[in-house]
């Protein structure tokens, strides 16, 4: 069975309550839960939303920042970063998405071992209630002001030094599955992966994302797929569409069309 959810930032206009319903009525089973959106129309209140409609949480986003990119004090982002840990308890969700931040002006061994302190003390959290946490690398192509860590190496470096089964990473299609030398030793990275999120797109990522219509790009998503399947990955398969590609579509269209693809292409 393929366990599909969707990521809120993939209808960004839409509130909270319009995600969970939508979302149930287009055969999701799961929602990739955005933080702002669930402040804005409150936790408590979202967490009886999602189990009043049996929808599950694929994933929380996300946590980090812990070099400063954003303003934050590099403590500041560890106590949000718990915070976040407690709230993913309470919504039973899968995994907490984990976002290095831009490198900020640091060397890259500082921002590394900014990122390996913060992480210490995170997976020490979450596997006290329950948590994964999950590692996300981005596209040189668009990682400035988001992470440092672009690419599975360097996840897979941090995931060893961490030493905790409740880390591992976030493969991104958009960011990762267009590189020929990742698709080459795809099946050896499942046993690490905690989400998978599909997308797709037309060309590299070059500044905003762009991201289209699953089969509508080059991402081979269908090898992608089948090749998780084989490995035993039973995790969640988070759709996350954003970008000038699909703007312009209703969200119910991206909704119907993806969910469509991806069935198709599992059977």
């Amino acid at each position: 069975m393929l366990r599909l959810s969707v990521s809120e930032l993939s209808t960004f206009r839409w509130t909270f309550e319009e995600d969970v319903l939508h979302y149930k009525a287009a055969g999701f089973q799961a929602v990739g839960v955005w933080r702002a959106k669930l402040a804005d129309y409150g936790e408590e209140k979202g967490i009886e939303l999602l189990r009043e409609h049996g929808m599950s949480v694929s994933s929380l986003q996300w946590i980090g920042g812990f070099t400063g990119h954003d303003g934050r004090s590099f403590r500041d982002s560890l106590h949000d970063g718990l915070d976040a840990i407690q709230l993913a308890a309470d919504l039973r969700a899968h995994t907490v998405v984990v976002l290095a931040g831009g490198r900020c002006g640091h060397t890259k061994s500082h921002a590394h071992r900014l990122l390996i302190t913060a992480l210490e003390e995170l997976t020490e959290a979450a596997e006290a209630v329950g948590i994964q946490l999950a590692l996300e690398p981005i596209h040189v192509g668009c990682a400035y002001d988001w992470s440092f860590v672009t690419d599975i190496p360097q996840c897979l470096d941090i995931i060893a030094r961490i030493g905790r089964k409740n880390l591992g990473l976030v493969f991104d299609c958009y960011h990762l599955a267009q590189d020929q030398s990742v698709m080459a030793w795809l099946e050896s990275i499942v046993p690490h992966v905690r989400l998978v999120q599909l997308a797709d797109a037309k060309h590299a990522p070059m500044g905003e994302q762009n991201r289209c219509l699953l089969g509508h790009g080059r991402v081979p998503l269908q090898h992608i797929l089948a090749t998780f399947h084989a490995g035993g990955y039973d995790g969640f398969y988070e759709l996350e569409m954003l970008g000038e590609e699909v703007e312009h579509l209703g969200y119910e269209q991206i909704l119907g069309e993806s969910r469509k693809a991806a069935m198709q292409w599992i059977a």
